[in-house]
């Protein structure tokens, strides 16, 4: 079978120097070309956006995994049985100290969201040969959440979307996590304890996982440049009692609130293709959100395939054997 190449690019990024954490702005960019793209070099090919999910970043999509694909093997093996069309891919470098940053703009973390669409996106198109502005977005997790939010916030931008297990219906997925917040938070020292080391010598338990993701959250949505990390808290760590203000700020990032304003309804009722599904026994309650936030975009006339299957949170990838095929064949509709 023909392979297609990951081409490395070390690209240096404007948006994301200076910012608050100290995480680089040189990062390597990963693009995936499909076997045959040297072969005739006037053929175009459309270009998805792949953003990973929080603790995770392109180059671990890539990683050899045992019993299963790489996400290079992955679209070998579709593109090589006819089942996917040919396709470029965008895979960049979202990492930060706090495991991600929503692939958003925060002053807590940086301009992610300016680094990804205003500079990755056109340093692609201008040196590869896609399709321009009919170009797809797709994540899993925070990353299904950052492809819906940018096709909502950039309209015209990307033509075809999947969301795979992507945060929404917030009550659900954060709350259960946050009245956890404080305790989490005291076994590491509080929130300076922790903020001191998120690399090497902290222990690496659910709970931290579950704090650093819940940091990340409240980094994006609760930016404060006046607090002692940039960034507010949704609970009071004294008592463990939900701060309401801060609560209020980040519920209105969640899509199931976003897609009833009718400029984001209409961005997405623009769409050649939305592809929404999660696991129907997800650890962390997103499939009620897929479920609630696919009620919400009926009740606003946008079209869309939800789907359900029998799994979880994690190990889903698989599932990209059914989105990218429809995601490209939208790409290339007239």
């Amino acid at each position: 079978m023909n392979t297609g190449r990951i081409e490395h690019i070390l690209f240096e990024s404007r948006a994301l120097q200076g910012n608050r954490l100290g995480d680089p702005h040189i990062r390597t960019l990963f693009v995936y070309l499909p076997p045959g793209y040297d072969a005739d070099p006037a053929r175009r090919y459309p270009a998805i956006l792949m953003l990973s999910s929080h603790g995770n970043t392109a180059q671990s999509l890539l990683n050899w995994r045992p019993w299963g694909e790489s996400l290079d093997q992955q679209l070998d093996r579709l593109i090589g049985s006819s089942v996917c069309p040919p396709l470029i891919m965008i895979l960049p470098d979202t990492w930060t100290r706090l495991g991600g940053a929503l692939h958003l703009n925060s002053p807590a973390l940086g301009n992610y969201a300016d680094y990804l669409l205003d500079e990755i996106v056109p340093y692609v198109d201008a040196h590869y040969r896609t399709l321009g502005a009919r170009r797809g977005i797709m994540g899993r997790s925070s990353g299904g959440y950052a492809a819906l939010y940018h096709a909502m916030t950039r309209p015209g931008m990307f033509v075809a979307v999947a969301d795979h297990s992507g945060d929404a219906y917030f009550e659900y997925m954060a709350l259960p996590e946050i009245a956890r917040l404080h305790r989490n938070l005291a076994e590491y020292g509080g929130l300076d304890g922790l903020m001191e080391d998120t690399k090497l010598n902290t222990p690496k338990s659910q709970a931290f996982y579950d704090t650093i993701s819940l940091l990340t959250w409240a980094a994006t949505f609760a930016p404060n440049p006046d607090a002692p990390h940039g960034f507010d808290l949704p609970v009071d760590l004294e008592t463990g009692e939900l701060r309401e203000d801060v609560w209020q700020r980040c519920l209105a990032y969640d899509p199931v609130r976003l897609v009833a304003r009718p400029e984001y309804a209409a961005a997405l009722r623009n769409l050649k293709e939305l592809f929404i599904d999660c696991g129907q026994f997800d650890e962390y309650n997103l499939q009620v959100g897929a479920r609630v936030l696919s009620r919400r975009l009926r009740q606003m006339g946008v079209p869309h395939v939800h789907e359900e299957y029998p799994g979880g949170h994690r190990g889903t990838h698989y599932r990209y054997d059914i989105s990218l095929p429809r995601l490209v064949r939208a790409l290339l509709e007239n």
